[in-house]
């Protein structure tokens, strides 16, 4: 019921074209998603018939773009960005972090949908859903990309009506990927690139220095978050490790960590949270996400100590650690991988090729299209 990672999903299959026009939104009991789900399949084997239009011909880069754009507009989650990139990758067109943020500067906040805004999922539906804001948002979209129904995105929402116009009244930028730091410098604490959903963050949090407080793991933060002797007060910045593609393993959504229970009781809502994790869609707050490289595999998170000085500028799109070069120099060559006792199977195969977040988390020997050919077709082969 709210535009969490399911609903945002779901909103980016529609916008790349992959999904029937008015699909993103449907509640689950209204009659007609089972309706939309019978033209989809008869959709489906009009396709096939025809032989298009193919995936490939959808899964463009501007297409792509729409969906970034439509991400930022919607509020959408977090989690988009690992999916698209991944969903690029497969598709072999190129999707580096940094499109994400040109994007995201110039693409208004208009979904008014929790948790960016007041109304509910099914209040966005019925106010025209994904098609309305897409026809709101054309003149800054790629109205030319093809889509399943055969026609053009710009031609699927040209008439889309708008029901309710009570868009939300928030900030421009609404769902950024932040690059907070593009040089390799060692105090970037990420070279390969972080998350922060604006819409769900503090302003007063924006800029902001503070000492870390550092978590090892999950299991040393659930351990010690609410122990009355922790060192931390509302300036302080969290920090956990070891929650990455690798190092969680599978990257969990732990970023969104618990402000400790002391501060609430005291009126505090909000601080800057750091981890390499991912974050519910649902969740809020002033948390930078993805960090790449991950600390499991000696990205600088890896390198941070309790009471470092953390800068997050967010306008300028920084997340510096504060330490001399040469203690980083010293860090760095002490420090070691955490042995993961893994010998064999699945999750060795996981541990060995699974890639960055920057990267999408998806395995490395699945990147690239790979065509069916017309012989495996007709054979039945290899029909994918």
């Amino acid at each position: 019921m709210v535009m969490g990672t399911a609903s945002t999903m779901a909103a980016m299959a529609e916008v790349l074209g992959l999904a029937l026009p008015g699909n993103a939104a449907i509640p689950g009991p209204d009659s007609r998603r089972l309706a939309l789900a019978e033209m989809s399949g008869r959709r489906a084997v009009e396709m096939a018939i025809a032989r298009g239009p193919k995936p490939s011909e959808i899964l463009t880069a501007a297409a792509f773009d729409n969906a970034i754009r439509a991400d930022m507009a919607l509020g959408g989650s977090t989690n988009a960005i690992v999916h698209l990139v991944a969903l690029a990758g497969r598709a072999g067109v190129p999707l580096p972090l940094r499109r994400f943020d040109e994007l995201s500067r110039s693409t208004p906040l208009l979904a008014n949908v929790r948790p960016s805004g007041k109304y509910l999922m099914e209040d966005f539906y019925y106010a025209g859903g994904v098609p309305a804001v897409l026809r709101e948002m054309l003149p800054m979209l790629h109205a030319e990309t093809l889509t399943v129904t055969g026609q053009t995105l710009g031609e699927n929402v040209a008439e889309a009506p708008c029901h309710d116009n009570r868009r939300h009244p928030g900030r421009s930028r609404c769902r950024c990927s932040r690059r907070a730091g593009r040089s390799s410098s060692p105090a970037t604490l990420c070279p390969g690139g972080a998350v922060l959903k604006q819409s769900a963050a503090s302003p007063h949090l924006m800029i902001h220095r503070g000492r870390a407080v550092v978590f090892e793991d999950h299991r040393d933060l659930e351990r010690r978050i609410d122990d009355p002797s922790l060192p931390i007060d509302e300036n302080s910045v969290l920090v956990l490790k070891q929650a990455g593609p690798k190092g969680g393993p599978g990257m969990p959504e732990w970023g969104a960590a618990p402000v400790p229970a002391r501060l609430l009781r005291a009126g505090v809502k909000d601080m800057v949270r750091i981890s390499d994790a991912r974050m519910s869609g649902t969740s809020y707050g002033t948390v930078v996400l993805h960090v790449t490289p991950e600390s499991a595999v000696g990205g600088p998170l890896a390198l941070v100590q309790n009471g470092d000085e953390i800068e997050l500028h967010v306008p300028e799109r920084r997340l510096t650690l504060r330490v001399a070069d040469e203690e980083i120099a010293r860090r760095r060559a002490a420090w070691t991988p955490r042995p993961d006792g893994v010998t064999s199977g699945y999750l060795r195969m996981f541990l060995d090729h699974v890639l960055q977040a920057d990267e999408g988390v998806d395995f490395d020997f699945l990147r690239g299209r790979r065509p069916v050919t017309d012989e495996e077709t007709a054979h039945g082969s290899r029909l994918a």
